[in-house]
């Protein structure tokens, strides 16, 4: 029982700390209003060409028109394809994407280990030859998602390992913590496969979705306890790294990149400016040029 509740907790610290990391972003202060065009969520050409709604003659005066559907794709494209590192870094792109590909289809092995379980309590076993064909399709699917995100994964991780090692530009600017994030995804992967080497069916990830259903005790063995421990820390400690960044980009992306809701007088934004004029930071700047009580280092005459 102590594994399933520390499955429990783990589950709960992740969606929790995520939600949390959330908040924190929602309530930064605004930013510096400098918008980098094309705005998406400028509808029609304006959104192609990096037009604004800022052109049109007195546009105060007029309704403004949002398009959260050409908004909502461009970040689709970085979320799911890095479309910008692979624009301004394809060589990076192959084992980035490699690492995140692998744990979206890990997300959807998860997914599917829950509907099997789901199906193997209504009586209707999940195996290669089945009379049911949603079972079938289940059995198929959580296979090839799941062997090949463990796989993308080790790939990913251990190769951005590898290159941020042996690139002398790379490793100028990787911290200790990046590499042990890199190695910690590695490290979680590999266990991974190891279960999965004595349970090419993944039989395993439904017990344990059973037992987290039916609040039933759990069997496993060491390589399996072992993964799930890891697999558990991991989930705690990703909302509170900068590996949270799956929160972050829609901030990134919707309230400081696209961010052109125009300044009027007596509107929302109006009032939000004024906030900021009067924000002062409550930490200081660490850099070796500015006095940690917050003055300017004198000027050199």
């Amino acid at each position: 029982m102590a594994l399933l509740l520390f499955i429990y907790v783990s589950i709960g610290a992740f969606i929790g700390l995520s939600i949390y990391r959330a908040c924190q972003y929602a309530k930064m202060p605004l930013h510096g209003r400098w918008e980098l065009y094309p705005v998406p969520k400028e509808p029609g050409e304006r959104g192609h060409y990096g037009g604004s709604y800022y052109e049109e003659l007195e546009y105060w005066t007029k309704p403004r028109k949002v398009s959260h559907m050409g908004e909502m794709k461009e970040m689709l494209k970085e979320m799911l394809f890095i479309k910008n590192l692979f624009v301004n870094q394809k060589r990076q792109w192959y084992l980035s994407y490699s690492l995140h590909l692998g744990i979206y289809l890990l997300g959807l092995w998860t997914v599917l280990l829950l509907a099997g379980a789901i199906v193997e309590l209504t009586g209707t076993p999940i195996v290669a030859v089945n009379t049911s064909p949603v079972a079938a399709i289940i059995y198929y699917l959580t296979l090839y998602a799941g062997l090949a995100g463990v796989a993308l994964l080790t790939i990913g991780s251990g190769g951005l390992v590898i290159k941020r090692i042996v690139n002398n530009v790379f490793s100028k600017y990787t911290t200790p913590q990046e590499y042990f994030n890199l190695l910690f995804l590695f490290a979680v992967a590999l266990s991974g496969l190891v279960v999965w080497s004595v349970d090419p069916a993944f039989n395993y990830g439904r017990e344990i979705f059973k037992g987290l259903i039916t609040f039933s005790p759990i069997t496993t063995n060491a390589a399996l306890t072992v993964h799930i421990v890891l697999l558990g820390a991991l989930m705690i400690y990703i909302p509170q790294t900068k590996m949270s960044h799956y929160v972050g980009k829609y901030f990134a992306f919707h309230k400081v990149l696209w961010e052109n809701e125009p300044n009027l007088r007596n509107s929302k934004m109006e009032a939000k400016v004024k906030e900021n004029l009067s924000y002062k930071p409550s930490t200081m700047w660490s850099a070796p040029h500015i006095h940690h009580h917050g003055t300017a280092a004198p000027e050199k005459k």
